[in-house]
């Protein structure tokens, strides 16, 4: 039988009011989340005047796929200049693997890392 003690408060997650994703970017993981990690909580506004003056290879991937969410937030009717990066994820994206001569007739892989971004406005 449950007790009647007091019961946590259930928190009530809102929905994004809008999405993208980027599912291959052929860029390591890592140097991928310096980038997102400058902007994520920030307006949209903002945020891509951040991305814009920023010296990295990842920043203008990011600042079309914010450009395209907040598209996607306009067909949803909303105001993309109101709304913020609620959440933005990097993950891997799997690995492309060569390999490379090496010495005594043996071979080294190389491998290139792929990164997948998901972005959520709210």
């Amino acid at each position: 039988m449950a007790s009647k003690g007091l019961q946590k408060n259930k928190v009530l997650k809102e929905a994004p009011k809008a999405t993208a994703a980027l599912n291959t970017y052929n860029q390591t993981p890592r140097k991928v989340r310096l980038v997102t990690d400058l902007i994520k909580g920030k307006k949209v506004p903002d945020a891509l005047a951040q991305l814009s003056f920023l010296p990295k290879r990842a920043a203008e991937p990011i600042k079309k796929l914010i450009l395209s969410a907040a598209a996607n937030a306009k067909t949803r009717g909303e105001n993309p200049d109101t709304l913020r990066v609620k959440n933005i994820t990097v993950d891997s994206a799997g690995m492309l693997v060569k390999y490379v001569p090496r010495a005594m007739g043996r071979g080294a892989p190389v491998r290139h890392r792929r990164s997948q971004v998901k972005v959520e406005l709210a």
